[in-house]
């Protein structure tokens, strides 16, 4: 496996996990609207919910934080593969001399 078809698997890799950093939320309220302790947000469960109030602010700030590392993760990815891409093609054809020549 070369090196650009590794990086594009990083990169599915990290879009995937990209997407399941976006479906948490859902997941805790589904979990809470079936009866269900929000894994672990209200142990109780919603009727006897005494989470502070800072408890949803911080998990929103902990995956927006983990969604932004992700998505520049990627980006930092998809530029090396583009590099190591356009490395390995030299471009050495007849158009490139003949802008020289001009």
């Amino acid at each position: 496996m070369n090196g650009v078809a590794l990086l594009r698997l990083l990169v599915w890799i990290l879009i995937a996990a990209a997407i399941l950093i976006a479906v948490v939320p859902l997941l805790v309220l589904l979990s809470l609207v079936q009866g269900g302790s929000g894994f672990g947000l209200c142990p109780n469960g919603i009727g006897s919910c005494r989470n502070p109030y800072t408890a949803a602010p911080e998990l929103s700030a902990t995956l927006t934080i983990g969604l932004l590392v992700v998505v520049a993760a990627i980006r930092i990815l998809m530029r090396t593969a583009r590099k190591m891409r356009s490395e390995s093609y030299d471009v050495s054809d007849e158009r490139t001399k003949v802008r020289e020549t001009r």
